[in-house]
């Protein structure tokens, strides 16, 4: 009979590369605490990656610039752990505003709304991913995009928006129709539905 490890691991190769799973993928196979075994030996053979507690990933490496093995990005970690909970997640803050392009600060610890567990994780890198679990109305938005704007926006203050991010929400908003985002106007502020309608060519 093959050992436990042996048939995580001939589970693992199956797998694109860069997928991320987890440890209860496995439970089919073993016990919890037989299969934390079986992984913890395959991280340290280099075969996956430890990402946190019980998540991992079937590495990737950049076979053009020779830059090794390319770790998942920690939007990728929190859509996986999302999915895996069948939860909604929402970056806002700061990291937010990064992902839409109107900060170039990149916060250590990522935070998402979610209608899920909330949570904090702690990632490689000493990184974080924080789930704040809020009210259902924030996921009433239709337009994910038009929620991002609404915290980014929420977060940096009407009388704080630049000039240059208003330029950059203009290129954001103009590839997205506005009837798309016209329908999330009602949960918006008044001030950043003027700002976003304003802003359409």
């Amino acid at each position: 009979m093959k050992s436990l490890e042996s048939n995580v691991q001939q589970k693992i190769w199956r797998m694109r590369k860069g997928s991320i799973f987890f440890s209860e993928d496995f439970l089919s196979m073993g016990t919890q605490a037989a299969v934390n075994k079986a992984l913890s030996e395959l991280a340290k053979k280099g075969i996956i990656i430890r990402l946190a507690p019980g998540i991992y990933c079937k590495p990737q490496k950049d076979e053009v610039f020779g830059l090794g093995v390319m770790y998942p990005g920690i939007d990728q970690i929190a859509q996986a752990i999302a999915a895996r909970d069948k939860a909604e997640i929402v970056p806002t803050g700061i990291y937010a505003q990064n992902r839409l392009g109107l900060s170039t600060q990149i916060p250590m610890n990522a935070v998402y709304l979610t209608n899920g567990s909330a949570r904090r994780i702690k990632i490689y890198n000493g990184k974080g991913i924080l789930f704040k679990r809020v009210s259902p109305k924030h996921f009433k938005f239709k337009n994910k995009l038009a929620l991002m704007l609404t915290l980014a926006l929420k977060d940096i203050g009407e009388d704080n928006v630049t000039d240059e991010q208003k330029k950059t929400i203009k290129k954001i908003v103009n590839k997205e129709s506005k009837q798309s985002l016209a329908q999330d106007y009602v949960l918006m502020p008044d001030w950043i539905r003027t700002l976003i309608e304003s802003l359409y060519d």
